[in-house]
């Protein structure tokens, strides 16, 4: 059970914006998404592609946004087949930049145009490897403070990586997670069985980045097989159990569930936003969480999935909230 009772938090959408699914949707496509890229694109000529050497010769793409000399440096991670660009974190960084952060905006293996830099795929349990960039990062730039900040499964990772920072050598002063995966077999189960919108998004996107990944290393890789399968379990426990070291579904889903122990020894100031009516992340993982007085969390009753739009401008409550966690004592 949490240590530390949830919180609701202030987000009230604006008349007929309070639907979860509708937030989803707006949040990273249309006319928000435009908006967002042209705003971002004086930041854009200030930010530099890095690619950030890994354990093992691994390497990742990433994109790092000068602030002042010494400034605190926030990493932001994507979610499951987002990337750097997604308008999350392009609308993020922008805020981060403007209250005087720099910002590196880490692409996980295979998202964005990363999938030629490993011939080995990306799945969930590739922990080492975003350790290995965030030790990297502290090196490199020397911030006055360094921050952990993700969405998703980005969350997910942060929260990971924040729970074994010190083991690492990692200073992080803070982790913000945004509707981090809790359990994913939870999030599985609601992907297949919710609204079939995200479930055809997210299986077209997986397939994508798969048919790019056998374009980048002609005769490694075979993935015609994976055309049949109609659902993201089906699919994932294929994948798992062919081109994974994991056995079964189940032991990679546990291997990157945060409701078994992952966080039991939390030494990391963490703060985390959920939504009550989150369609993808079911709250009622908090209850199954081992954790310490680190963890911190904010419940909102709106919100939907990394949504949180205020308003018909498509302002984002959640940068607020960000920078407000990321600044509190």
């Amino acid at each position: 059970m949490l240590k530390n009772p949830s919180d609701i938090t202030e987000f009230s959408p604006a008349l007929g914006l309070a639907n979860p699914h509708i937030q989803a949707v707006l949040s990273s496509a249309g006319i928000r998404a435009g908006t967002v890229r042209r705003r971002f694109a004086g930041l854009r000529k200030l930010s530099t592609d890095v690619i950030v050497p890994c354990g093992d010769g691994v390497r990742l793409l990433a994109h790092f946004t000068p602030g002042a000399p010494g400034s605190p440096l926030t990493v932001l991670i994507h979610g499951w087949e987002g990337s750097a660009e997604s308008v999350y974190l392009l609308s993020a960084t922008r805020q981060f930049h403007a209250a005087g952060y720099s910002v590196l905006r880490l692409n996980l293996r295979d998202h964005g145009p990363s999938h030629h830099l490993n011939e080995d795929m990306f799945h969930s349990c590739r922990l080492q490897e975003v350790i290995d960039a965030v030790a990297w990062a502290q090196a490199r730039y020397k911030p006055s403070r360094l921050l952990l900040g993700g969405f998703s499964l980005g969350g997910n990772f942060a929260l990971r990586v924040g729970a074994l920072a010190a083991n690492h050598g990692i200073d992080v002063f803070r982790v913000l997670a945004v509707c981090p995966v809790l359990d994913p077999a939870e999030t599985m189960h609601a992907l297949d069985t919710g609204w079939f919108i995200y479930r055809w998004y997210f299986l077209n996107k997986w397939r994508n980045s798969l048919m790019k990944k056998m374009s980048a290393f002609p005769g490694r890789y075979d993935f015609s097989e994976l055309q049949r399968f109609a659902t993201l379990t089906e699919m994932t426990e294929h994948f798992v159990v062919h081109h994974t070291e994991y056995p079964d579904l189940y032991n990679y889903l546990h291997e990157y569930s945060l409701v078994r122990g992952r966080l039991e020894n939390l030494n990391v100031d963490s703060r985390v936003l959920l939504a009550a009516d989150d369609p993808i992340i079911p709250v009622s993982g908090l209850n199954r969480l081992q954790t310490t007085d680190c963890f911190k969390v904010d419940v909102s009753s709106f919100g939907g999935h990394c949504g949180y739009l205020e308003n018909y401008r498509l302002t984002s409550w959640v940068n607020r909230w960000l920078l407000n966690a990321a600044s509190l004592p």
